[in-house]
């Protein structure tokens, strides 16, 4: 099977500089929650609207009751200060809750639909993805996703509608006033505009050195025996040094830009603030504004400067989201299926296989199988034998439907492979790797997959039949066994035994053995042996050896080479022929073979 790494650059999005289109996308995953948010924007615009109002009664409390002392009138307007602040506190604590409430069942309905649309994808693309870059995608990036709700589009239009209601209450006010404390407004808005720009580009590397961070450690922590076996431990951390200083230089530029916009902010608000004083307080003298104006005008400033301060911050914070949303709908919008149109629904298979001048490539013209033709009668077995790369394991792909053939036929109990509904084929098909994956969970969930109809009972039966309950017996806890992750805590020869019994309770009619004795001892090869006997009985099966010992009782043996069968026959038909097959029986028994012969 041919393996191409997908470059982690080639998967980053460039993106525009805000895509409505991506927008939308996302807002869809809002529509069975709408009354959180539009709460949150009724509360939002009160807040706006509210937000004006105790500066203006400061203005009104100064001016009348304390430059003309009024200690009761004082009293009352702090006290009608102090509701309005518990109104606004309680406004604002509702309106965050709703928001971060409202991304937080957005991102799980999204991460839901990614990983159902990541399970059905076909196993070329997992050959070709770092799944490191999917596990990003699928939580980190996903993760980033509720801050468009959380800190993005809520937020930004009340920071927005809050500055227009406090721009036209300055100029109701005083217009001179006003004009006096936006005079540095101008430059904050090219300032807030550059840094907009850098801290975007700067934010789309930070994911996109993530994903390479994620990809690289997962990679090397799954294959960390192989960089020990080897000695390769420096050559690889000088690799991740590489890679690490990407990641840190990436995120040390998105501190530069916020380094140097955020004291800009502080000196400008400085400036007009001092600008404020300065001039508010020569016409106070003349008695051009009140005190109260100068008060006042001074806290419109800070709510002036406070949310375009935060607008930047904020609409970098939903760019950054929006990145991550076209990153994640990158993943959504990958349609790489087999293409599924078959709508034979059987109960149960006799397990007829047949193979007619099939031709299939995974690229191009590059043909791994040319012209295969063989055919499997309920019940019985074909072994599959030949070297690396002639296309044996392709050929148990096509019968699972994990790829699509160009040319040819591939039957299953006389109809068409492709009319059948590949999920419900696939029920009736069990395949024992050589590599058996095995989750982190007990060894009676890894035997049952969690399927709730299958019960201890059944379990413990089926490790009895194959012949590996009394290893599982002896293990601490039995089957309640956590074998850790890929069934680290067993030997391969243990997760074989798993194996067998998975495929044997899940009763298939056809059963797939790829190389499953391949990589254990002789003792426990004599276990899965009598397992395999007991698993094959009655059943269609497909062995693929490379251990001839394994195979010669085996009904049919195939010979391939380069896509191509060779030779076909039982064992002492091949034999005969003085052939490949031959030739790879002397190899492997040169010391027996005369009296095998004999």
């Amino acid at each position: 099977m041919p393996f191409q790494t997908l470059s982690l650059r080639s998967m980053s999005v460039s993106g525009k500089a805000f895509d409505f289109t991506e927008l939308k996308r996302v807002i869809r995953y809002v529509k069975p929650y709408k009354p959180w948010l539009w709460s949150s924007v009724g509360l939002t615009v009160i807040m706006a609207f509210l937000s004006p109002v105790r500066p203006l009664l400061i203005q009104y409390t100064v001016d009348n009751y304390i430059l003309n002392p009024d200690p009761n009138m004082l009293l009352n307007m702090t006290l009608i200060m102090i509701g309005i602040l518990i109104v606004e506190a309680l406004g604002q604590f509702y309106s965050n809750f709703n928001t971060n409430r409202l991304g937080q069942y957005v991102i799980r309905d999204l991460r839901l639909d990614v990983f159902n649309h990541i399970t059905k994808l076909r196993i070329t693309y997992f050959d070709n993805t770092p799944i490191g870059t999917l596990v990003t995608r699928v939580v980190s990036d996903i993760e980033t996703i509720a801050s468009i709700f959380t800190e993005g589009v809520v937020i930004i239009f009340g920071d927005l509608l809050q500055l227009s209601v406090v721009l036209a209450v300055m100029f109701y006010t005083d217009w001179r006033l006003t004009l006096i404390s936006i005079s540095t407004v101008p430059l904050l808005l090219v300032a807030t505009n550059i840094f907009k720009n850098g801290i975007k580009s700067a934010f789309q590397e930070v994911r996109t050195q993530v994903a390479r961070l994620n990809a690289f450690v997962q990679e090397h922590i799954t294959g960390m025996n192989i960089v020990q076996i080897f000695n390769r431990e420096a050559e690889e951390m000088d690799k991740f040094k590489v890679i690490n200083r990407e990641h840190r230089r990436a995120h040390i530029q998105s501190v530069w830009h916020y380094s140097i916009f955020l004291p800009i902010v502080e000196i400008l608000s400085a400036v007009s603030l001092g600008l404020l004083i300065w001039l508010g307080a020569r016409g106070v003298i003349n008695g051009n504004f009140t005190v109260g104006n100068l008060v006042a005008f001074t806290m419109y400033i800070s709510m002036l400067f406070r949310p375009i301060r935060t607008l930047a911050d904020r609409f970098n914070t939903l760019q950054m989201g929006m990145v991550s949303s076209e990153r994640v709908f990158h993943v959504l919008d990958t349609h790489e299926y087999v293409v599924d149109t078959g709508n034979e629904i059987p109960n149960s298979i006799k397990g007829a296989i047949r193979f007619d001048d099939v031709w299939m490539a995974y690229k191009g013209d590059d043909w791994i199988l040319q012209g295969v033709s063989f055919e499997a009668k309920p019940g019985t077995t074909i072994a599959i034998v030949g070297s690396t790369g002639s296309g044996k394991t392709t050929i148990i792909n096509l019968i699972n439907r994990f790829y699509d053939f160009q040319k040819g036929s591939i039957e299953i109990d006389g109809k068409d492979i492709r009319s059948y509904n590949a999920h419900v084929i696939r029920g009736h098909i069990s395949v024992v790797l050589q590599d058996v994956f095995l989750f982190s969970d007990s060894i009676a969930n890894n035997i049952s997959m969690n399927n709730p109809n299958i019960t201890r009972a059944q379990i413990e039966e089926a490790a009895e039949r194959v012949g590996a309950d009394v290893f599982i017996k002896n293990l601490p806890g039995g089957y309640d066994f956590n074998v850790m992750e890929r069934g680290g805590m067993l030997s391969a020869g243990q997760r074989q035994l798993i194996a067998f019994i998975r495929a044997y309770l899940f009763n298939p009619a056809i059963l797939v053995l790829d190389e499953a004795t391949s990589s254990v001892d002789t003792e426990t090869e004599m276990l899965i042996q009598k397992a395999t006997e007991t698993v094959t009985a009655n059943r269609t099966s497909i062995v693929i050896a490379h251990r001839l010992a394994t195979i010669q009782k085996a009904d049919t043996i195939l010979v391939m080479d380069h896509g191509v069968i060779i030779e076909q026959g039982n064992h002492q038909e091949l034999l005969r022929q003085n052939g490949n097959y031959k030739r790879l029986f002397e190899l492997q028994f040169k010391d027996q073979i005369s009296d095998v012969i004999n």
